[in-house]
This record gives structure tokens, C-alpha cells and sequence, in this order.
């Protein structure tokens, strides 16, 4: 089957905690009791619930942009790659996201919270039914029990990531929790680690029961390389890494756009990709791409014309500029005189704006960015303000990767919502793999291994098709390979240029700059420079507190005082 296709059980209140009251122990009307569950089928079903929570949405398509499997807005809203975008006015505690200035009422942490501790409490439900099935008669076969163990612990391993990523002091409930609320007092990476290297252990590369959408050794492996890099544990996730790759095509021979098309789904490169369906499961959407639904161009007669959010920066766009070798420039280099297509210009100027063809630029740039005078998948060129918005809040950029062709708008999109996609998010692709290989690798003194590796990734860059308006390309598009690393700080600062171009706006870049303890050094020097542009990025200051952000109040309360609010926040 080409995707798991989510079932809607009516799991969402089941067993987290108990309840002692005598009144509470009467089976509710219309749900599951935990007896009717414990069955083969019952624990297919918790499981495929589990599956259903990584596109962040438990009802509705609207509303669940802080579980956004693609972490558009903490993983890049909140970094030097893009802008809410839209108005000033709509979404305001998404400035304040973008700004680093939240409060712990911010609607979209509590958004993340919920869904992926909903995420977690279904793994669990999932582990604990399990558990007294094979206590019983009617028991699974043992390798297809651990094999469900397996998945269930790698997705909750998934959740866990996600929100340590984001609020760093989180509580660990597992299937054998019983109290009512957990401090958020112990670092749980030993525990997802935990998670992942189950998933390593019990996991084959073949898809559990053929199904595509499924968890394997292979995501289990890479997930888990990831873990390890972030706690800097380079030596132990490097050989997860190569064995990755090692089963995997080169590169150099995959397509970089089969990784936003539709149509080329689950192939090769796609390592963990949230899977996404609509229009033939009945849910008018809830299994699409809610989290994205915002991030489309805005403008009568478009495609898809909502809602005008996360639009690049002119920092991202500039950071595509290349040298006369087909090198990125420096950033002080592009930085001067900067390109910023026809914003800021009179309208009488922006009447007779055409795009400057002379621009040398990493093709990449036009597989991640609208411009305008560029085409726009097989939408046209991209035509500037009509396409935006508000200008002067977002730029004049607009976002690529998240958006379908035209053409499969009809059996692509929800039945009367046509920015819910089904197009999947991928957590890890190959291409983020070799990247993260090549960091180990300069962390392990092996820069000659980390300089193939990133060196391949930009060679796949450079077969991409140059866009081209009537006939002649639309930039001079360069991508040149490294010739050497003269020392790992060199090597270094290649592969995060290197993360940043090639996976950018795809919900890496605030969590890179974080885990290699540059956020303050570049958020910084991107608000003095972006702030020009933009007045409501002018002054801010990125504080120790800033690598994450606060817990929902609304969970502190309900703790009793349980968790702990993160230093710094009220």
C-alpha cells in the first residue's frame, strides 16, 4: 500500500492515568474499554493511532501549526531562514515566537505539548496492551510482537525529540507510569536513546507488514545517530550513520525535487517521512498536511492562495550566492549589497522590475524559494507582491518545498481545502544523513571522509535543472566542490553552510544553530542585518534562555508544581 492510511479509534482518553473514584469505573458510552482492546486487532489499532499523531492533529485541519511535523515554526520562524510572514496582526504570538520573545501562554507551545504527549500516551497504550496480550491466549507471534514494541517505542522516542528539542526539561511517562504528574527535573535523552536503540535491535529494513509508512531499522538508526549527535556522542552515532547510507543509493543519483514531489513519495532518500493522505479516507483533510496549511502564497487566482505565511528571509535567499568557483559566499560578502528582488522599490519601479539573470546563485536557491520573475513549479512566474501578503511584514519571498504543483491540486488536496496537501514531511531524509555523517566524521578527525560526503551532497545540487525564463536560465547557477578542509574549523563552518542550503526551510536550522552553540553569535547578526529590512526585528538580544522556550502555564497548573518552568521564564 502506497501509505498507512490513519484510522480514527476513539483512543484519545484512554489510559494515561486511572481514576479511583467508584463512579469513574463505569465503562463510558461509545469507547474501548482496555478488556475489548486486548486483542490482536485492538493493539493494530492502538498502534496505527500512535502513526496518526506525528502530522500533529488530533481534530480539525486548522490550528495545529505548533505540531507541525515540518517545524516550520520552531525550527525555522524562530531562526535566521524565515519570517512568519503573512500580516502583523494575524497569528501575533507567532511574532513573538519569531521575536524570542514568548510568554508561557503562547498557544503554540501548548499546541506541541499536547499533541505529542498525545503522541506518547498512544505509544504507551499501545506497550501496556501489548503487554497483557501476550500474558494470554491470543497472543501475537513473538517476533511480530517485538516488532510492534519496536515501532511504538521509536514513535515515542519521535515525540520525546520533539519536545525536548523545544522546552529541554520535559517529564518521561512510559507504559508503566502510574503517578498523576511527573517532574520535569532528569535529563530523558538516556531514555529516548532508550527508544531508538529497541527500534535499532528489533527492526529489520523491510517495512512492518509491507507498509510503507512504516517505521524501520533504517529510521531507527538514523533517529538514533541523530540523538547521539546532539548529545555530541559523534564516535557512537557515525557507524549508525554509514550503515544508513550504506543501504541507501548514492546521492549523487537521486533527485533532489523527488523529495517535494508528490507524486515520488517514500522513495530512496526518504528515511522517516510523516505520511499524509486525503481525499479517499473520508476525513475531509484530518490526515493531510495540517500543519502547512497557512504556508502557501496568498493572492486571487492562485493555485492555493492561503494563507500567506513563513516566508523567507532576505538572509536565507542571500546565503545561496556563490563565488566565481561556485563556492558559498561569505556572509559578510553577501550581506553587501545584498539582492532583494523588488522590495523596496516605488511602484513605479516594481512596474518595470525584471528579475536579474546575472545573479550566480546555488540552484538550490529556486527549489527552495519563490522570487519574483523566477517559475514557480508549474504555476508561472511568481509575480511579486500579488502573490504576498503583506511585503513590507514578510519580504518578497515565498515558500517552495511545502507546495504542490497545480496539477495535482485535484487529487492532491482535501475535498474543499486545498492547502491541506497530501504531500509528506520528512523527518530525515538521506541528504540530512550524509551531512550528519560528515560532522561526526570532522568531530573524529576524518575530514578527508567528511569532505566526500559533503562534497556529494552538492554535486547532487549541481544536476539540478536550471529554471530558465523564455529560454535563458534565470541565474547564473553554480555549485563548485571543495578541493580540501585546511582544518576542522574550516570543515566545520562547510557542512553547517552546507545543512543550511540544502535543508532549509524544512525545520532544521534553529535546532542546528542551538546544538552547535551558535544561536546567539548568528541571530544576532541576522536581526541587525535582516532589521534594516524589517523594523520589528531591530534590537533584539538572544538570551541564554532563548535555546528553548517556556512550558505551557496551562500544564504547570495542572501539575501543581510538579514541572518546573524553565529558567528565565515566568
Amino acid at each position: 500500500m502506497k501509505k498507512l492510511q490513519y484510522i480514527c479509534l476513539s483512543l484519545a482518553c484512554l489510559l494515561l492515568f486511572s481514576c479511583s473514584s467508584d463512579f469513574l469505573e463505569k465503562n463510558p458510552q461509545a469507547e474501548l474499554t482496555p478488556e475489548q482492546l486486548t486483542t490482536q486487532d485492538g493493539v493494530e489499532g492502538l498502534l496505527i493511532g500512535a502513526y496518526g499523531l506525528l502530522n500533529g492533529n488530533l481534530n480539525g485541519t486548522f490550528g495545529n501549526y505548533g505540531a507541525a511535523p515540518s517545524q516550520w515554526l520552531f525550527g525555522e520562524v524562530t531562526s535566521d531562514n524565515a519570517h512568519k510572514g503573512s500580516n502583523n496582526g494575524d497569528q501575533p504570538n507567532m511574532n513573538l515566537l519569531e521575536q524570542h520573545s514568548p510568554t508561557s501562554t503562547n498557544d503554540n507551545l501548548l499546541n506541541l505539548w499536547e499533541r505529542c504527549f498525545e503522541g506518547i500516551k498512544r505509544c504507551n497504550n499501545t506497550l501496556r496492551i501489548l503487554n497483557a496480550l501476550q500474558a494470554g491466549p491470543g497472543k501475537f507471534t513473538e517476533a511480530r510482537a517485538k516488532e510492534i514494541q519496536a515501532e511504538a517505542r521509536v514513535l515515542r522516542g519521535h515525540f520525546y525529540f520533539f519536545l525536548t528539542r523545544v522546552f529541554k526539561n520535559v517529564p518521561y511517562i512510559t507504559e508503566t507510569t502510574t503517578e498523576s504528574s511527573v517532574p520535569n527535573n532528569k535529563d530523558i535523552y538516556p531514555n529516548i536513546v532508550a527508544d531508538f536503540q529497541y527500534g535499532v535491535d528489533n527492526l529489520t529494513n523491510a517495512k512492518p507488514l509491507g507498509q510503507v509508512g512504516r517505521v524501520d531499522k533504517l529510521a531507527a538508526q538514523a533517529y538514533l545517530g541523530k540523538v547521539l549527535l546532539y548529545q555530541k556522542k559523534y564516535a557512537e552515532a557515525l557507524p549508525l550513520f554509514n550503515a544508513v547510507i550504506a543501504a541507501r543509493p548514492d546521492i549523487v543519483t537521486l533527485p533532489y525535487t523527488d523529495n517535494f514531489d508528490i507524486t515520488k513519495e517514500n522513495g530512496p532518500e526518504s528515511i522517516f517521512a510523516v505520511q499524509h493522505a486525503v481525499g479517499t479516507d473520508g476525513t475531509g483533510g484530518d490526515n493531510g498536511n495540517v500543519g502547512d496549511i497557512l504556508n502557501f502564497p496568498y493572492g486571487n487566482g492562485l493555485p492555493i492562495t492561503c494563507c500567506g505565511f513563513y516566508q523567507p528571509t532576505i538572509d536565507l535567499v542571500n546565503s545561496y550566492r556563490v563565488d566565481a568557483t561556485g563556492l558559498p559566499l561569505s556572509v559578510t560578502a553577501y550581506r553587501t549589497n545584498p539582492y532583494k528582488s523588488d522590495f523596496g522599490l516605488s511602484s513605479t519601479q516594481k512596474a518595470s522590475y525584471a528579475v536579474d539573470q546575472t545573479l550566480a546563485v546555488d540552484p538550490r536557491l529556486d527549489y527552495t524559494v519563490g522570487r519574483r520573475g523566477v517559475p514557480f513549479r508549474d504555476w508561472g512566474n511568481m509575480a511579486g507582491d500579488t502573490w504576498i501578503r503583506d511585503p513590507s511584514n514578510g519580504g518578497p519571498f515565498v515558500a517552495y518545498k511545502n507546495v504542490i504543483e497545480a496539477s495535482q491540486i485535484s487529487s492532491g488536496t482535501g475535498p474543499g481545502n486545498t492547502n491541506v496537501t497530501g504531500l509528506n514531511v520528512n523527518i530525515i531524509r538521506l541528504a540530512d544523513v550524509y551531512l550528519m555523517a560528515a560532522e561526526c566524521q570532522i568531530e573524529t578527525g576524518d575530514l578527508p571522509g567528511a569532505l566526500i560526503r559533503v562534497n556529494k551532497v552538492r554535486q547532487r545540487a549541481a544536476n539540478l535543472a536550471p529554471k530558465t525564463i523564455g529560454g535563458t536560465p534565470a541565474a547564473v547557477y553554480r555549485v563548485g566542490q571543495y578541493t580540501s578542509f585546511t582544518s576542522p574549523d574550516a570543515a566545520r563552518d562547510a557542512v553547517r553552510r552546507e545543512r543550511r542550503l540544502e535543508l532549509a526551510m524544512e525545520g532544521h536550522r534553529f535546532y542546528d544553530l542551538v546544538r552547535w552553540g551558535i544561536a546567539k553569535q548568528v541571530l544576532e547578526s541576522y536581526f541587525t542585518f535582516e532589521g534594516g529590512f524589517f523594523n520589528y526585528l531591530q534590537g533584539i538580544t538572544f538570551e541564554p534562555r532563548d535555546e528553548y522556550f517556556p512550558l505551557p502555564q496551562d500544564q504547570i497548573d495542572r501539575s501543581q508544581g510538579v514541572l518546573v518552568q524553565n529558567d528565565g521564564y515566568k
